[in-house]
């Protein structure tokens, strides 16, 4: 299993448009992809789900991959993070 924490910088909360691209890059993997804020985590292949958490600005939250290919998905995900949020 694969983690790494990300503090989020992006003024606006994790709203419908990067959740949908957080769940489009989950789908690509056969890793099961989840996201962490505040204790609760949740499977990163549902919209809802991740919108559920309120990520906002300040928020640290902790990605974790476990899978044949975790060590892509968890790169590709930072990647998205880093430059979206």
């Amino acid at each position: 299993m694969k983690t790494f924490e990300y503090v989020i910088t992006s003024d606006e909360q994790i709203h419908a448009r990067p959740a949908k691209e957080l769940v489009a890059l989950a789908k690509k993997y056969t890793s099961e992809i989840k996201i962490e804020k505040g204790g609760k985590q949740v499977k990163m292949n549902s919209l809802i789900l991740i919108m559920s958490l309120a990520i906002k600005k300040g928020d640290t939250i902790t990605v974790s991959a476990n899978g044949d290919d975790e060590d892509a998905a968890i790169a590709e995900v930072e990647t998205y993070l880093k430059a979206n949020l």
